[in-house]
Protein backbone atom coordinates (compact mmCIF):
# COMPACT_ATOMS: atom_id res chain seq x y z
CA UNK A 1 0.00 0.00 0.00
CA UNK A 2 1.01 3.77 -0.31
CA UNK A 3 2.48 5.58 2.04
CA UNK A 4 0.72 8.74 2.63
CA UNK A 5 3.14 11.57 4.03
CA UNK A 6 0.88 14.16 5.85
CA UNK A 7 2.07 17.13 4.97
CA UNK A 8 -0.02 19.29 7.22
CA UNK A 9 2.01 17.87 9.93
CA UNK A 10 5.16 19.88 8.59
CA UNK A 11 2.74 22.84 8.68
CA UNK A 12 2.11 22.06 12.28
CA UNK A 13 5.87 21.50 13.31
CA UNK A 14 6.72 24.87 11.97
CA UNK A 15 4.06 26.65 13.61
CA UNK A 16 5.04 25.19 16.82
CA UNK A 17 8.49 26.64 15.80
CA UNK A 18 7.68 30.16 15.50
CA UNK A 19 5.38 29.84 19.09
CA UNK A 20 8.49 28.24 20.63
CA UNK A 21 10.61 31.09 19.32
CA UNK A 22 11.88 34.11 21.45
CA UNK A 23 9.94 37.11 21.39
CA UNK A 24 12.59 40.19 20.92
CA UNK A 25 11.58 42.69 23.40
CA UNK A 26 10.03 46.28 21.82
CA UNK A 27 9.17 44.04 18.40
CA UNK A 28 6.79 42.06 16.64
CA UNK A 29 9.59 39.99 15.67
CA UNK A 30 10.65 36.28 17.03
CA UNK A 31 14.03 34.49 16.52
CA UNK A 32 13.98 30.98 16.02
CA UNK A 33 16.29 28.06 15.68
CA UNK A 34 16.95 28.61 12.60
CA UNK A 35 18.83 24.55 11.98
CA UNK A 36 15.08 23.18 13.37
CA UNK A 37 13.95 25.37 10.56
CA UNK A 38 15.90 24.11 7.62
CA UNK A 39 15.67 20.87 9.04
CA UNK A 40 12.00 20.77 8.81
CA UNK A 41 12.45 22.55 5.11
CA UNK A 42 14.55 19.62 3.79
CA UNK A 43 11.98 17.24 5.03
CA UNK A 44 9.18 18.92 3.14
CA UNK A 45 11.62 18.75 0.27
CA UNK A 46 12.00 15.08 0.57
CA UNK A 47 8.67 14.55 1.36
CA UNK A 48 6.55 16.43 -1.37
CA UNK A 49 8.26 15.05 -4.37
CA UNK A 50 7.15 11.72 -2.91
CA UNK A 51 4.06 12.43 -2.84
CA UNK A 52 4.07 13.35 -6.61
CA UNK A 53 5.49 10.12 -7.38
CA UNK A 54 3.20 8.29 -5.18
CA UNK A 55 0.43 9.96 -7.69
CA UNK A 56 2.58 9.30 -10.79
CA UNK A 57 2.43 5.63 -9.45
CA UNK A 58 -1.54 5.69 -9.05
CA UNK A 59 -2.18 7.17 -12.33
CA UNK A 60 0.20 4.19 -14.46
CA UNK A 61 -1.76 1.63 -11.93
CA UNK A 62 -4.54 2.68 -13.46
CA UNK A 63 -3.17 2.78 -17.09
CA UNK A 64 -1.74 -0.93 -16.25
CA UNK A 65 -5.66 -2.32 -14.93
CA UNK A 66 -7.52 -0.58 -18.11
CA UNK A 67 -4.79 -2.04 -20.17
CA UNK A 68 -4.97 -5.86 -18.48
CA UNK A 69 -8.81 -5.11 -18.33
CA UNK A 70 -8.79 -4.23 -22.25
CA UNK A 71 -6.79 -7.33 -23.18
CA UNK A 72 -9.22 -9.12 -20.86
CA UNK A 73 -12.40 -8.04 -23.11
CA UNK A 74 -10.39 -8.66 -25.95
CA UNK A 75 -10.15 -12.16 -25.24
CA UNK A 76 -13.39 -12.75 -23.88
CA UNK A 77 -14.96 -10.80 -27.15
CA UNK A 78 -12.34 -13.43 -29.28
CA UNK A 79 -13.48 -16.33 -27.64
CA UNK A 80 -17.71 -15.46 -28.40
CA UNK A 81 -16.36 -15.13 -31.84
CA UNK A 82 -15.16 -18.28 -32.44
CA UNK A 83 -18.15 -19.99 -29.90
CA UNK A 84 -20.43 -17.91 -32.05
CA UNK A 85 -18.54 -18.97 -35.42
CA UNK A 86 -19.23 -22.50 -34.56
CA UNK A 87 -22.91 -22.55 -33.69
CA UNK A 88 -23.42 -20.38 -36.84
CA UNK A 89 -22.62 -23.73 -38.65
CA UNK A 90 -24.99 -25.48 -37.17
CA UNK A 91 -28.65 -24.44 -39.28
CA UNK A 92 -30.84 -24.62 -36.60
CA UNK A 93 -28.99 -22.72 -33.92
CA UNK A 94 -27.59 -20.32 -35.98
CA UNK A 95 -30.01 -16.92 -34.38
CA UNK A 96 -29.45 -18.10 -31.17
CA UNK A 97 -25.44 -17.88 -31.57
CA UNK A 98 -25.90 -14.57 -32.76
CA UNK A 99 -28.18 -13.35 -29.79
CA UNK A 100 -25.59 -14.83 -27.52
CA UNK A 101 -22.54 -13.39 -29.05
CA UNK A 102 -24.02 -10.12 -28.71
CA UNK A 103 -24.72 -10.57 -25.10
CA UNK A 104 -21.39 -11.23 -24.47
CA UNK A 105 -20.37 -8.51 -26.17
CA UNK A 106 -22.38 -5.90 -24.47
CA UNK A 107 -21.48 -7.98 -21.24
CA UNK A 108 -17.72 -7.40 -21.99
CA UNK A 109 -18.39 -3.49 -22.87
CA UNK A 110 -20.62 -2.80 -19.56
CA UNK A 111 -17.87 -4.49 -17.26
CA UNK A 112 -15.22 -2.45 -19.44
CA UNK A 113 -16.85 0.62 -19.00
CA UNK A 114 -17.00 -0.37 -15.16
CA UNK A 115 -13.61 -0.97 -14.55
CA UNK A 116 -12.94 2.40 -16.60
CA UNK A 117 -14.91 4.03 -14.35
CA UNK A 118 -13.67 2.67 -11.06
CA UNK A 119 -10.01 3.42 -12.20
CA UNK A 120 -10.96 6.42 -13.04
CA UNK A 121 -12.97 7.63 -9.65
CA UNK A 122 -10.21 6.52 -7.43
CA UNK A 123 -7.26 8.27 -9.66
CA UNK A 124 -9.44 11.32 -9.68
CA UNK A 125 -9.94 11.00 -5.96
CA UNK A 126 -6.72 10.05 -4.84
CA UNK A 127 -5.05 12.94 -7.53
CA UNK A 128 -7.96 15.62 -5.47
CA UNK A 129 -6.64 14.67 -1.96
CA UNK A 130 -3.41 15.27 -2.91
CA UNK A 131 -4.01 18.29 -4.96
CA UNK A 132 -5.98 19.83 -1.63
CA UNK A 133 -2.61 18.77 0.75
CA UNK A 134 -0.51 20.13 -1.90
CA UNK A 135 -2.37 23.38 -1.92
CA UNK A 136 -2.51 23.74 1.65
CA UNK A 137 1.58 22.93 1.98
CA UNK A 138 2.14 26.05 -0.43
CA UNK A 139 -0.87 28.14 1.25
CA UNK A 140 1.12 27.71 4.52
CA UNK A 141 4.53 28.16 3.16
CA UNK A 142 3.93 31.32 1.31
CA UNK A 143 2.17 32.59 4.72
CA UNK A 144 5.31 31.43 6.74
CA UNK A 145 7.75 33.01 4.24
CA UNK A 146 5.30 36.34 4.00
CA UNK A 147 5.48 36.57 7.71
CA UNK A 148 9.12 36.66 8.37
CA UNK A 149 9.53 38.75 5.07
CA UNK A 150 7.18 40.97 7.07
CA UNK A 151 9.03 40.94 10.08
CA UNK A 152 12.46 41.29 8.77
CA UNK A 153 11.17 44.24 6.70
CA UNK A 154 10.03 45.71 9.61
CA UNK A 155 13.33 45.48 11.78
CA UNK A 156 15.38 46.58 8.99
CA UNK A 157 13.28 49.78 8.86
CA UNK A 158 13.29 49.79 13.22
CA UNK A 159 17.26 49.88 12.04
CA UNK A 160 17.17 52.35 9.74
CA UNK A 161 15.48 54.33 11.93
CA UNK A 162 17.09 53.37 15.09
CA UNK A 163 20.33 55.09 13.29
CA UNK A 164 18.59 58.30 12.16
Amino acid sequence: MVVIIDILEFADRMEALASAGWHIPFTVRTAIDENAFFEILDEMRVAVPQEIKQARELVQRKEEVLAEATAQAGRVVEEAKQKASRLLDEDEISAAARVQAETIKAQVQRELDQIRRGADDYALGTLSDLESRLSSLLRTTSNGLATLRRRQAQKATEELEGTS
